[in-house]
């Protein structure tokens, strides 16, 4: 019997990484001098994710869609992607800038790259810098010639929009569209199964090797968006105790629950799986129809849940914190097919 499955999570060593998600996980590898990213629910071809409880400990996401198919994901979410676990779910600290970059979407990436592309939501966590935000965007048309130009001058940043940002904000970043983060920036991120990015520039910043990073620019001038698109960045947390939708995409919906009591979430109407990633506070997680062994899970910060489609109620209720028999709150996105 399937029951919610937490992962150990694979961290990443980047050169713009840092400290602040480190101190969420136990085991950190000691060269890992700045942890850039922590992928907790992975199916990424090299890197998936291993489940960490119960008996099904130490297969990986892969091995379990083989086994278990719809029973996993979904009828409707196994028919359309087979074998391919369709997301990727992670946690980013960016101490530095990020590359200036874009993702193909899943057609060009399917020519390009025999991949998905990369559609992707960030929720702004509460550790980030006072100072945070990103860049979406362009001010202004531009075209290839523009762009080589400011690429050549260091001046690209000039001609990206500017968001300042702060602890629950959303942004949903389109395939095609330029961004990247600003350092003092910790994200949760919900994208696409692809692990597929197009560098425009990187600050000529130096790698692990010793060597400038290398730039994929003409790959980034057949996908990207040289127009002046909407963008938005969105403040979320103003419901409690019901789910607030943050984005509904043809790639994933996401909901955020911030919740200071027991609630209930009834999943037999989706037919798909449903993640948890815990964005503030803790919780307790019940699965009633589970193995009472396997009915009942903690969730803190920077952790994620798979709750497998063929598991209906859910029960989670926010756990004191440090101790304390007060009643406390705790935030997760809920996300979706």
């Amino acid at each position: 019997m399937l029951y919610p499955l937490k992962f150990r999570p694979r961290l990443f060593h980047k050169i713009w990484g840092g400290q602040r998600i480190r101190g969420w996980y136990n085991e950190v590898p000691a060269e890992y001098e700045n942890v850039g990213e922590s992928w907790v629910i992975s199916a990424v071809e090299k890197y998936p994710t291993e489940v960490a409880n119960g008996h099904l400990a130490g297969n990986d996401l892969q091995d379990l869609l083989e086994v278990y198919f719809d029973e996993l994901v979904g009828g409707k979410v196994y028919e359309r992607f087979g074998d391919t676990f369709p997301l990727l779910l992670k946690f980013i600290d960016a101490d530095d800038d990020l590359s200036i970059q874009v993702h193909p979407n899943d057609e060009q990436a399917a020519e390009m790259e025999q991949s998905l592309g990369k559609t992707e939501m960030w929720y702004v966590m509460p550790n980030s810098e006072a100072d945070a935000s990103i860049v979406m965007g362009w001010k202004h048309e531009m075209n290839p010639s523009l762009i080589r130009t400011a690429i050549s001058e260091g001046s690209l940043a000039d001609d990206l929009k500017h968001y300042p940002v702060r602890s629950g904000d959303v942004a949903l970043i389109e395939a095609g569209r330029v961004h990247a983060l600003k350092r003092g920036t910790v994200i949760a991120e919900i994208q696409e199964n692809s692990d597929i990015t197009y560098r425009l520039y990187d600050y000529n910043r130096v790698g692990n090797d010793g060597q400038k990073r290398p730039l994929m620019l003409d790959k980034a001038l057949k996908v990207l968006d040289f127009g002046v698109s909407a963008c938005e960045v969105r403040t979320s947390g103003e419901e409690t105790n019901r789910p607030e939708n943050l984005a509904t995409t043809p790639y994933f919906t996401t909901n955020l629950i911030h919740f200071d009591r027991e609630i209930v979430r009834d999943y037999a109407p989706l037919d798909s799986f449903v993640a948890y990633m815990c964005v503030d506070g803790s919780c307790e997680l019940v699965a009633p129809e589970t193995d009472p062994a396997e009915q009942t899970h903690t969730l803190r910060i920077g952790e994620a849940i798979l709750l497998p489609a063929c598991l209906n109620d859910i029960i989670v209720r926010p756990l004191p914190e440090n101790g304390s028999d007060k009643a406390s709150e705790c935030k997760l996105l809920e996300i979706y097919i």
